[in-house]
């Protein structure tokens, strides 16, 4: 094991959440990434990019090689490089350079063979039929990525769902849902079948892919139950036991968590799923809908290490649990109940959740809804807005000091969007209520104005950091997307990527051969910083279901700016994005228009 520290520069911490103003924030525990290296056809030559390690000295300059070949040297301004000319079989190393001596040479380069796009082959399960005599098949569903074997690089993990899955509204048998582990060739290290006894829908299982241990390799965190099986054959529980009811719920037997090797698929550690159902109709119904309404997230709530976020119910009832993973055993750090905790946190959640430094005191909060809960398993403050389907939490005002929190709402008696102050839950603007707003967004689309923009479904306004109208309502209301050169964000909706413009719209990427996912919510599998320099790629899987298919930019930028998975909120937003409703991730520092200079992340690797 290896430990390497940077970015352990002192930083005034503010007073706030009685943190003393001299105290420095903790530096946090983060992946050995590589350099994720790519080379993406652009034209008549390649785009090679590259990670800017959040642990790289300050000054470090690159060098670039076509096989033996230096083709670019002391690069400072951006980790990209437009190789003209090269044939699309080139192969490429980079070097770093520090202090004017090179270093060595990274892995050679991930080639992009579709041009744009790479494709990861996957196995598809078999079908089958439920106990009623309905067939069913498989889909490729959400997917998250870690780094299971330690070599710096990403696997995939990605949940298949089949096609008879089920809203919670809705009854009727599910097939067994499926998680596999894929390297980046193709290569399936392990497939978990979860069993009879955990229904399939958007809302069952949440799964989270980090690091939690502290040895360098990802785990894999998920509810169970009797009958799972690990990623090695191994069942938990009783294989013979079928909790399932006449109408396809599971509302007995027991539950629990587990964790997972990443690398192997062995089951690790498991532990009795907190809470426990208990009685069904506590949770808002009787018929099995808002009991089994989960949430999942990764937290680092001592400032250093990640602890694990498990969740259930939002609708009455909210009750959040967190674990530590240590020395291979699950652990329980604190228990947030809102029966034992006030009636005024009842009822607050979302369909996702967001976790980040709230308070600015260098541990993460859990920003559950219209309520936020301290790293001690405290309740902070609650709007009492209750329920919606879409928040973002972010730094989209660079003018104000910490994070910025934008939410939709679905009551019709409450504010259809609120901007909100993550510290104390302080409204800062509010649009009126107008029914159930079912998706908003978040992020600096424009150059009219250093700052982000926020837009939502029942909103006809694009609005400023000030909620006034800030221009015309771009074209869709889902994902984002860094893609092009500029630190502006792009629109990610369906199967394409769109630039905003003051008087429409403009089409950047039509992928072809591909599906989204999660019905009208439309989402990718996973949008994330996975390879090469600071902007962002999208997974998809084709229409077959038999590969992923990863799009990467083919335009080169002038921006370098640290990659983005080293920044710990945007880091921890990837891992919750398969979470329930899909969300994009956001940074800690203002990515957009007229930006500052980014930050170094204040963390360590092993």
């Amino acid at each position: 094991m290896r430990l390497r520290l940077a970015g352990m520069v002192t930083v005034l911490a503010l007073a706030i959440g009685g943190v003393p103003a001299h105290a420095a924030p903790p530096t946090k525990q983060m992946e050995d990434l590589d350099r994720g290296l790519v080379s993406v056809r652009s034209g008549s030559g390649n785009l090679v990019s590259w990670r800017l390690l959040g642990t790289d000295p300050d000054g470090v300059a690159f060098n670039v090689y076509r096989g033996s070949t230096r083709v670019a040297s002391n690069l400072t301004a951006s980790t990209n490089y437009l190789d003209n000319g090269a044939a699309a079989d080139a192969s490429y190393t980079v070097r770093a350079v520090v202090g004017g001596t090179e270093q060595a040479a990274s892995p050679a380069s991930l080639r992009f063979i579709g041009g744009s796009y790479l494709d990861v082959p996957i196995q598809p399960p078999s079908g089958g039929t439920t106990p009623d005599g309905v067939a069913y098949t498989y889909s490729a569903n959400d997917a998250s990525v870690g780094d299971v074997d330690g070599d710096g690089r990403y696997e995939i993990v990605l949940k298949w769902d089949p096609s008879n899955a089920k809203d919670n509204s809705q009854s009727g048998y599910t097939g067994n849902v499926y998680v596999d582990a894929y390297r980046l060739d193709g290569t399936r290290l392990w497939r978990i079948d979860l069993g009879r006894n955990i229904r399939a829908g958007a809302h069952y299982t949440q799964f989270q892919v980090y690091d939690y241990d502290g040895d360098g390799r990802a785990e894999v965190a998920m509810k169970t139950a009797d009958g799972t099986r690990d990623g090695q054959g191994t069942v938990i529980g009783n294989a013979s036991a079928d909790y399932r009811n006449s109408s396809g719920y599971v509302l007995s037997g027991p539950e629990f968590l587990t964790m997972f090797n990443g690398q192997t698929g062995a089951a690790m550690s498991t532990v009795t799923y907190d809470p426990p159902r208990g009685t069904v109709s506590s949770w808002g119904d009787s018929y099995g809908n808002r009991v089994d309404r989960f949430l999942a997230g990764t937290a680092y709530l001592d400032g250093e290490r990640p602890s694990l976020i498990m969740a259930r119910g939002y609708y009455t009832r909210s009750v959040i649990a967190a674990w530590d993973f240590r020395n291979g055993s699950l652990t329980k750090r604190w228990t947030f109940d809102s029966n034992s905790a006030g009636s005024q946190w009842t009822g607050q959640g979302s369909h996702s959740l967001s976790v980040g430094d709230i308070d600015q005191d260098g541990r993460d909060e859990i920003v559950y809804g219209a309520m936020a809960v301290n790293d001690n398993g405290t309740g902070m403050w609650t709007t009492g807005t209750g329920h919606g389907d879409a928040q973002h939490l972010g730094d989209f005002d660079p003018a104000r000091p910490g994070l910025e929190y934008f939410k939709v709402s679905e009551s019709g008696s409450q504010p259809s969007s609120l901007y909100i102050d993550p510290r104390n839950g302080q409204i800062l603007w509010s649009t009126p209520a107008n029914g159930d707003n079912g998706r908003g967004v978040a992020g600096d689309i424009s150059t009219v104005r250093v700052a982000s923009e926020f837009w939502s479904a029942h909103d006809e306004n694009l609005r400023s950091v000030t909620g006034n109208n800030a221009g015309r309502k771009p074209s869709s209301v889902n994902f984002l997307i860094w893609w092009d050169a500029d630190p502006l964000r792009e629109l990610l909706d369906q199967t394409r990527i769109d630039k905003y413009g003051t008087s429409a719209d403009t089409r950047l990427l039509t992928a072809s051969g591909v599906h989204s996912n999660n019905g009208t919510k439309a989402t990718p599998s996973l949008s994330a910083d996975l390879f090469g320099d600071w902007r962002e790629e999208v997974i998809w899987p084709t229409s077959d279901n038999r590969a992923l298919r990863i799009y990467a930019t083919t335009t080169p930028t002038d921006r370098r700016i640290y990659t983005l998975m080293h920044d710990p909120l945007y880091r921890v937003s990837v891992a919750w994005q398969n979470t329930a409703y899909n969300q994009p991730p956001h940074t800690s520092f203002f990515i957009g228009d007229g930006m500052p200079t980014p930050p170094r992340p204040n963390i360590y690797v092993r």
